[in-house]
């Protein structure tokens, strides 16, 4: 197609619809990779993205600029087999629109637990089931359908518009595959020039935060004995039981509900919640020798995840310090044993599972929170922006590096790593209208 004029470039975008054929045909090949996309290097699933990348270039590279097209297409890959690809479509400016964070890898599927096949994309009216569908391989095809459009029409576009499909987004044990390898090498500075829209949420409306995450492990160390003789053991159920109530107790008032939690829409605030508990093996008239409490720490964006684990730190610290504070549950039970020589005591330790990560905040007001609010309210008639207590690797580390995150998503979040994963295409239609408004409004500024 011959090159827009700049006074269609507004009316092109707005007027802009899904080509629905082209789309399912696509994500239909995305999907049926899904088997070889699964992340989890723990269960020997490694991601080959290069085999949904290759599905994305067949349609993009048509319109590269080796092919007399506008678009700049690069992969880079810092592990053999596994692609990110950055694709730009050149403005005017050096400002630049850029949609990052869309995954090619996927969570595992067991198709055992799944009413359809997870590895083949099925079709149910508007329904859409497949690995997938909504994280992430639906918004790789919704944002490469976006770049294709754009590609045919040409509009004269002032910003560039910058897109970053990336691996390994599904497992973060091995660093320096997708974004934070990218950011790394360089390849994301020309994206500093403007909002970055990270394309990897839900429910169709302005994500405005989300929280931070550390999983914990508290191994409580009793003493074994017969259950007839209870004076003379520790029972670390017990003390492991007692000893959360007073961490969480002294969690809660450390970290309340924050003043401005209701500014960004958090439905419920930070929070530390066993939900694992094992110990030792043995006869039921026998006290174990040690049990294991596990679970994880919530934390809105307003704490940082450093301060909370040097704070629970802390309170295990003191408890084990003043071990015998702690009520026993019962007159025959006591967390140390002092008839023997040397007293026997029990022991709290605690063990952080990875380093943990920062929630998000987005930055209100600026122009890229204010087009996305404004494109998503004309194209469903209302915006109701909100946050979530789940947890999106990698964004803060983009917005502690200088970017101006802001975070939307499309399919349903209810489906987000479930069986049965499926994604309504009518979600995907107004996505596509909402994202090409979103560089409509961005063009005006």
């Amino acid at each position: 197609m011959t090159e827009a004029s700049p006074n269609d470039v507004h009316s092109f975008l707005h007027a802009m619809e899904m080509n629905d054929e082209r789309y399912l045909t696509l994500l239909a090949k995305l999907i049926g990779e899904a088997e070889n996309l699964q992340n989890n290097p723990q269960q020997g699933l490694v991601p080959q993205e290069n085999l949904a990348a290759n599905h994305v270039l067949a349609l993009l590279e048509p319109h590269s600029k080796e092919k007399g097209g506008p678009l700049l297409i690069e992969r880079i890959e810092f592990t053999p087999g596994r692609s990110n690809l950055i694709v730009k479509y050149p403005g005017t400016s050096e400002a630049t629109t850029a949609f990052v964070g869309s995954h090619m890898d996927v969570v595992p599927a067991n198709p055992e637990g799944w009413e359809r096949n997870p590895f083949e994309l099925t079709r149910e009216g508007d329904m859409l089931f497949g690995r997938g569908t909504t994280d992430c391989l639906g918004h790789v095809a919704l944002i490469t359908e976006l770049l294709v459009q754009i590609a045919e029409h040409r509009p004269a576009l002032k910003r560039s518009l910058i897109v970053v499909f990336i691996a390994n987004e599904e497992n973060s044990s091995v660093p320096g595959i997708g974004v934070d390898g990218l950011l790394k090498a360089g390849a994301l500075e020309q994206i500093k020039n403007g909002p970055l829209f990270w394309v990897d949420c839900a429910d169709s409306q302005p994500c405005l935060g989300t929280c931070g995450m550390v999983c914990w492990k508290l191994k409580v160390h009793g003493r074994l004995f017969h259950s007839g003789l209870p004076h003379k053991a520790i029972n670390p159920i017990e003390l492991g039981t007692v000893a959360l109530q007073e961490i969480l107790r002294r969690f809660y008032a450390d970290f309340p509900t924050h003043l401005e939690e209701s500014k960004y829409n958090y439905v419920v605030s930070s929070s530390m919640k066993p939900t694992q508990v094992e110990c030792a093996r043995g006869s039921l008239n026998q006290v174990p020798p040690h049990a294991t409490f596990s679970g994880d720490i919530r934390s809105v964006p307003f704490y940082e995840i450093k301060d909370v684990k040097a704070k629970v730190e802390s309170y295990v610290a003191d408890l084990n310090q003043n071990i015998t504070s702690l009520p026993s549950l019962g007159p025959f039970s006591s967390y140390v044993v002092s008839s023997e020589d040397p007293p026997i005591r029990g022991k709290l330790e605690l063990e952080w599972i990875g380093e943990g990560e920062n929630g998000i905040a987005v930055k209100l007001g600026t122009v890229g929170n204010i087009a996305l609010t404004e494109a998503t309210k004309e194209v469903l008639g209302s915006v109701t922006p909100y946050s979530i207590t789940g947890s999106l690797p990698l964004v803060r580390y983009l917005q502690d590096n200088d970017f101006d995150v802001q975070l939307v998503g499309y399919g349903k979040s209810a489906k987000y790593h479930a069986e049965n994963e499926a994604a309504d295409l009518k979600d995907f239609r107004q996505a596509l209208r909402i994202l090409a408004r979103v560089v409509a409004h961005l063009e005006k500024v």
